[in-house]
């Protein structure tokens, strides 16, 4: 089990550092400090190691947002979180930062990666309809806001030049007459 979170971390580490080809088993394995053969024997592939490196990210990255919905007081509230978080834990992971803000040399930025990332993003936000019932009917259009808003974020705003807290005003400031009008 060890050997498999290390293969996995040097994978992001790689991915982050070098993009998506520039991931190797022999590179993976070196930075891990296993052999080839432990690779291998593990995920099969290349393929499905780098599948898997991003797959467990993306568990990572939705159980921190889990966090955010049990512990929001109101729907503005949850929408600031999931914005500082998103920001936190994707720019302070090399896989995430690379899957989020590497553009074209990015195999998931295509025509429909806005379609995927709003699907993403309301199947992530469904279950807190049962927290703030006034979600119902509107998971879509939040995830699309979410998007939106998320990547701007991402793009603009690094923890160096807007704390968290100053990051939580200014969504609040900016979102909060948007949340509080959207049509039923």
């Amino acid at each position: 089990m060890r050997s498999r979170e290390a293969i996995l971390e040097a994978t992001r580490a790689q991915i982050g550092e070098s993009g998506f080809d520039g991931v190797s088993i022999a590179g993976v394995a070196k930075r891990a400090s296993v052999s080839r053969q432990t690779v291998y024997s593990i995920f099969g592939t290349r393929e499905e190691l780098v599948s898997q490196a991003v797959t467990d990210r993306l568990t990572h990255l939705v159980g921190a947002f889990e966090d955010a919905v049990a512990s929001a007081a109101c729907l503005v509230e949850l929408f600031v979180e999931i914005m500082v978080e998103a920001r936190r834990q994707i720019l302070g992971d090399p896989l995430l930062r690379f899957l989020t803000l590497s553009g074209s040399s990015n195999p998931i930025f295509d025509p429909g990666a806005a379609d995927r990332a709003r699907e993403y993003s309301a199947a992530m936000l469904a279950p807190a309809v049962d927290r703030f019932p006034e979600l119902d009917g509107r998971v879509e259009l939040l995830a699309d806001l979410g998007v939106h808003v998320g990547w701007a974020v991402l793009c603009l705003d690094r923890p160096d030049t807007r704390t968290d807290d100053e990051l939580r005003e200014f969504v609040t400031v900016w979102m909060a007459p948007v949340l509080e009008s959207l049509p039923r």
